[in-house]
């Protein structure tokens, strides 16, 4: 053999790799099985390579050696070259993976270190990984995950047992590992990319109903007070979340820096927040007496710590224990998320706009809307919560606010929607959105609008 060859051509092997690895001037070989697949030595660490096809002359890289091996890589060669045939500057790039298993494995381990997730967000994902997707689908192989496979060992099986929401949210798991894994170019082609949930499911999801209505503040507001005393921390935390619409994440995370009772805010940080965006609430003359109470229940029990609602190792109550102590405060009739939609029915009923009640509950908003709105918002916002809080007053509120609170004489008449007609006919339309739309929320997986 000529030592100054360069590229020998040889019937691909690990073996014929090791061989070769010696021979310095041996810089690549190519199987004589597939001329289109080539193996280039590393030129730091001879034990290591990449594997390229060549197509029409165009080379492209599919992997890197031993991480793929010969057999591995002469397995996936045909489905790269039928990409190539078509489209010759087409992805090369091939992977150790041969199942579905392999991707979500990886998926798993990207997610759990992605800081721009929240911790609830990567349980919920990492329960559908677990307990769902893996079980059903780790050993299928990538070339077999087709619309018929998918149906018949998750989707079909899924649907018999668990809401439609949560189907969906599982399945949402599985095409995100599969997008991710495709635009990172660890595969070469998404075999999810024709799919779609409403190939497998075509029954509409409906939105939970309300487990709480307007009926229900008077008794609610009475166990509440009866429960003040005794239990402050669980009926301020209820208290919070119905007075502002809130969900629970952020509510149990407040900190008392930033509750200014001087400024009336309430400032609830985009860490914090479900969008990722920082949040301003108004707080009222009702809303401020009742933080004050708390605040003197919480000190008369030792409590000088940062948080409103403190959990046992100093930090925050965490998301379990809230939920926890909202099932035994509900007897299992309401979720934490029912008081979040019982007040934006209310701000509907009560005729507040329709982006007024969207600003307050914190939704994700397009730019433009949020730049349109920016001006006025903080008036707005505050007038709703005032004809809330004055609507509150008129079902219960008034006791737990105390003997000294001052407005409670001048509440004497429920707010109507012709009351509050000045922030309702906002000079800030809610841009072809209907107004006074009720809005109820999708639950996703692990618990509501956190």
């Amino acid at each position: 053999m000529n030592d100054l060859v360069k590229t020998l051509t040889v019937v691909m092997t690990d073996a014929e790799i090791r061989r070769h690895a010696s021979r310095l001037h041996v810089r690549a070989l190519r199987d004589a099985r597939h001329p289109e697949l080539h193996f280039r030595y590393s030129t730091v660490d001879r034990t290591k390579g990449s594997w390229h096809v060549v197509v029409r002359g165009k080379w492209g890289k599919a992997g890197n050696y031993p991480g793929i091996n010969a057999k591995l890589m002469q397995s996936t060669l045909p489905s790269i070259l039928a990409r190539r045939s078509a489209d010759p500057a087409a992805n090369s790039v091939t992977t150790r993976w041969a199942t579905v298993g392999d991707v979500l494995a990886w998926y798993a381990d990207r997610m759990g270190r992605d800081r721009g997730l929240s911790s609830k967000r990567k349980a919920s994902a990492q329960s559908a990984l677990r307990r769902h997707l893996v079980p059903r689908l780790q050993d299928v192989e990538l070339e077999a995950l087709t619309s018929p496979a998918l149906d018949r060992l998750l989707m079909w099986p899924l649907q018999e047992r668990y809401e439609l929401s949560f189907v969906r949210s599982v399945y949402g798991v599985l095409a995100v590992a599969f997008r991710q894994a495709t635009r990172l170019a660890l595969l070469g082609s998404n075999p999810m990319a024709s799919f779609k949930y409403t190939d497998f499911v075509q029954t509409r999801i409906r939105p939970k109903a309300a487990r709480l209505r307007s009926d229900d503040l008077p008794p609610l507001l009475l166990d509440l007070g009866e429960r003040i005393e005794r239990a402050p921390l669980e009926s301020m935390l209820a208290l919070m979340m119905l007075c502002h619409g809130t969900r629970l994440g952020e509510t149990r995370l407040a900190r008392w820096k930033n509750v200014n009772l001087t400024t009336r805010q309430w400032f609830i940080p985009a860490a914090d927040t479900k969008t990722k965006a920082e949040h301003t609430l108004p707080l009222t003359p009702q809303a401020c007496t009742l933080i004050e109470r708390y605040r003197c229940l919480q000190q008369a029990r030792g409590y000088q710590g940062p948080f409103l609602f403190p959990g046992r190792s100093g930090a925050a109550i965490s998301a379990t224990l809230a939920s926890t102590l909202f099932t035994g405060l509900a007897k299992g009739e309401w979720s934490s998320h029912d008081l979040r939609k019982v007040a934006r029915t209310a701000w509907a009923d009560l005729g507040v706009d329709y982006m007024v009640g969207e600003m307050l509950l914190n939704h994700a908003m397009k730019d433009l809307d949020a730049t349109y709105i920016h001006t006025a918002a903080e008036g707005l916002k505050r007038q709703a919560l005032e004809a809330w809080h004055n609507y509150l007053e008129q079902h219960g509120l008034t006791p737990l606010l105390g003997e000294t609170y001052a407005g409670h004489e001048n509440m004497k008449t429920t707010p109507k929607a012709t009351d509050i007609k000045a922030f309702s006919d906002s000079q800030y339309p809610s841009q072809g959105r209907k107004h006074n739309e009720k809005v109820t929320a999708h639950t996703p997986i692990g618990g509501g609008d956190e």
